[in-house]
């Protein structure tokens, strides 16, 4: 509670201190003090790592509401505060694991993800390398030389395998403790089913071998202490109406929470990701709030993107005006540091070439342009993907979006380049309003829509 009062304190202070829109000021300048104030206090000690559907990111979420509140942005249509709550199911594994195979105990293994169900039934060796070819099993062990167990087990069809069993390598190991040591278990919006996932496995090397050795072996994996939980995540919304309600909508959006503290006591702080994306929704509420714009903007900054999406999912639901009206979502992700594959001072768009969105952005002075990861499939792994799946011209921009930080505990508000991030922000100022002020709208390309998940 002394930490929620805290943060709330803050916005009230910064309330204080700004104007309503509705009078009319000179546009603000956005500079790396501006950037920092918001930062210092997202990725700060006292929100813990803002984990998703945590009082953490509730605390950070109440922050933005206050800001957007003191920047004069009113409540969205159909809303009566600044932010959404959407209740959310998790699972908790408060035990050990055990895996046998015909009744043995297999060695330490580490649990990734699973359904939070236990699994029983024959094991298969499998020793390709190609995670479709896999046959339909209970339990699969890969023994393909030079394969990627965690990537293997990604491709693997959940459908037709519940568990997958892959070698504890060094680059496994490194892995699963950035994720904290602790498995991933399903957490849904209530009254959604959980997506299917297999569960994956990882062994030590005589474990692994001991086992690849028993094909046919009848596999047993129980989960002891699994508990159910209620958690709540949380939207921030804020509105700025336009003066021609049939001019449409502009959305513009990041998402607030991050990883929380993992179970070793190491706070995830997330400044790149995403305190730095809230950081410029904020900044860019403050600078475009100076004025009316014939279209409206709504300024939403997303929870649980890090857990499932499941805020921008949920605000695609039901969005607080109709998703026809939005014209075109920018969202803004990790511009926290400049990626030395772009041009000095630019941000990266994903699926830059499906639509116009970018070209128009960059042609009005936008610092941006194509994604140079084109097979990292970025486009689809950002909150922008639950509007564009509804049909809304839906885009990401990043500064670095494969910084070395990147989910781990060095991802500091030391680490970000705040004059590169106060440049490209003011660089969105203009051609965002130019967007608000205009009749035109940004389309899709032909083939650029995408259609299924």
């Amino acid at each position: 509670m002394h930490r929620l009062k805290t943060i709330l304190l803050a916005g009230a202070l910064a309330t204080g201190l700004t104007t309503p829109a509705t009078a009319q000021r000179a546009p603000a300048k956005i500079t790396p003090e501006h950037v920092r104030a918001h930062v210092d206090i997202l990725a700060g000690p006292a929100l813990r790592g803002r984990g998703s559907a945590t009082p953490d990111e509730a605390a950070a979420a109440a922050y933005v509401a206050a800001m957007f509140r003191g920047y004069g942005l009113a409540t969205a249509p159909g809303m009566t505060g600044y932010t959404q709550p959407i209740d959310v199911v998790s699972l908790r594994l408060d035990g050990t694991p055990v895996l046998t195979a015909n009744g043995a105990a297999v060695e330490a293994p580490l649990l990734f993800s699973s359904m939070g169900q236990p699994v029983r039934g024959k094991l298969v060796a499998f020793a390709g390398t190609d995670p479709k070819a896999v046959p339909a099993a209970d339990a699969v062990i890969v023994t393909g030389a030079g394969v990627n167990g965690l990537q293997f087990a990604g491709g693997v069809d959940p459908s037709k395998v519940k568990l997958v069993i892959i070698r504890a390598t060094e680059q496994v190991r490194g892995y699963y403790e950035r994720i904290g040591g602790r498995p991933r278990l399903p957490r849904t919006i209530k009254g959604e089913t959980p997506r299917l996932r297999p569960t994956v496995v990882a062994l030590n090397d005589a474990a692994f071998d001991k086992l690849a050795a028993q094909d046919g072996a009848e596999i047993a994996l129980e989960l002891p202490g699994l508990v159910e939980q209620a958690q709540v995540t949380t939207n921030a919304v804020g509105w700025l109406p336009g003066t021609d309600p049939k001019a449409g909508v502009l959305l513009i959006t990041a998402h607030v929470d991050h990883l929380g503290v993992r179970p070793d006591g190491k706070v995830m702080y997330g400044a790149n990701d995403d305190a730095s994306g809230t950081a410029a929704v904020l900044e860019l509420a403050r600078t475009l709030s100076n004025r009316k714009h014939r279209r409206g903007i709504l300024f939403v900054a997303y929870g649980s993107e890090e857990a499932g999406g499941f805020g921008a999912r949920w605000f695609a639901e039901h969005p607080p005006v109709p998703l026809s009206d939005i014209v075109a979502n920018l969202e803004i992700e990790m511009i926290g540091q400049q990626d030395p594959k772009l041009p000095a001072g630019t941000m990266m768009m994903t699926g830059y070439e499906r639509s116009t969105f970018g070209e128009t952005l960059k042609a009005h002075g936008a610092l941006v342009t194509t994604d140079p990861y084109p097979e990292q499939n970025f486009f689809q792994r950002s909150d922008n993907y639950a509007l564009a799946l509804k049909g809304v011209v839906a885009h990401t921009v990043s500064g670095w979006a494969t910084v070395p930080t990147y989910h781990t505990p060095e991802d500091t508000i030391e680490r970000l380049d705040l004059p590169f991030m106060a440049r490209a922000i003011q660089s969105l100022v203009a051609p965002l309003a130019g967007l608000a002020d205009s009749k035109a709208k940004p389309e899709w390309k032909p083939g650029g829509r995408p259609t299924e998940q």
